[in-house]
């Protein structure tokens, strides 16, 4: 987070110095508590193991550091230990000098998805909404965007990107383990924002977009990844309690309905370039997991329907233009 504050004047954020200093101070302190689970995660990362690689592969399905040929076998043990400390690993996959790290999501699946219609990222600001261990802005960093923050407000998230980063030395990345309303005032900073799997999770859709609206310059770009609901409605399911198992899911849209909630919030040619069911293929339980995952929050007689009768994950990307 630090790196964020020394580069201010380089990224033409000097107007929110103030306001970054105070956000990342207060993150600081936060993940260095002596107590929970910030300290034991911080001991974890500060105990691995120094080590280079032969280069690193940020283009390929697995972002990876590549093994070199004389690491100490120990180090190896240790850093293996440490990544299995810091489970679960949701988004990825990775490899760290041999060692694969075989996520929860096939997260390249996505990327493919998306990477062949979003504008080129070289020399853009990006913003990575939900940013999970920084997978998507690993990737994105082969297109020499200019910067790319990444913000996360889960803790593990953090520790985790703060791992690979040790490893991976991609210069221009930043992190903090924050939510998006928490940013400072930033203006019309980012010239591309992505906001995959968050959408859904958010009590205000439209005041949502509207914030992610207003950090963006006049035609910048966004690209929204989301659960939806198929059909030309303009509808959305607002499930009773849970959906999936997931309590914090509150409004899953149609097309349409998501296009009506970016018009409202100032979002301009609206194009939905992908609609793809959630398979086991690209979400599945792993021995880097320790929770449940796709599999368990279908029902068991009918793949079509989750656990509690939804229509089973669905998947649109979408991108829009900041007015």
């Amino acid at each position: 987070m630090d790196a964020l504050l020394q580069d201010l004047t380089r990224l033409n954020l000097e107007p929110a110095r103030e306001g970054l200093t105070a956000l990342i101070e207060e993150k600081m302190a936060l993940t260095g508590r002596d107590f929970g689970n910030e300290k034991k995660f911080r001991d974890i990362v500060e105990g691995l193991p120094d080590m280079f690689g032969d280069g690193i592969d940020i283009a390929g399905r697995r972002v990876s550091v590549l093994p070199g040929d004389d690491h100490d076998p120990a180090d190896i043990a240790a850093l293996l230990q440490g990544l299995r400390d810091l489970k679960p690993w949701r988004k990825g996959p990775y490899g760290l000098f041999g060692i694969d790290i075989d996520t929860e999501w096939n997260s390249d699946v996505k990327w493919d998805r998306l990477a062949p219609h979003i504008a080129p990222l070289e020399s853009r600001r990006v913003l990575d909404i939900g940013a999970s261990s920084g997978y998507y802005m690993f990737r994105m960093a082969e297109g020499q965007p200019e910067m790319v923050l990444g913000i996360d407000p889960q803790i593990l998230f953090y520790f985790q990107y703060l791992t690979l980063q040790k490893y991976l030395q991609i210069p221009g990345l930043y992190f903090i383990p924050a939510k998006m309303e928490e940013l400072p005032p930033l203006g019309r900073y980012f010239d591309t924002i992505f906001c995959m799997g968050v959408i859904y999770h958010r009590k205000s859709p439209i005041d949502t977009l509207k914030e992610i609206h207003d950090c963006m310059r006049p035609g910048g770009e966004l690209v929204m990844e989301t659960l939806i609901i198929e059909g030309d409605s303009e509808t959305a399911l607002f499930p009773v309690d849970r959906y999936a198992k997931m309590r914090n899911v509150f409004f899953i849209p149609t097309v349409p309905c998501l296009a009506n909630w970016l018009r409202r919030a100032g979002f301009t040619n609206i194009r939905c370039v992908d609609v793809s069911p959630t398979t086991l293929a690209e979400q599945r339980k792993t021995d880097w997991v320790n929770t449940e995952s796709l599999e368990m929050f279908l029902d068991p007689n009918d793949p079509t329907k989750t656990v509690e009768g939804y229509p089973a994950p669905v998947r649109a990307v979408v991108l829009a233009d900041a007015g």
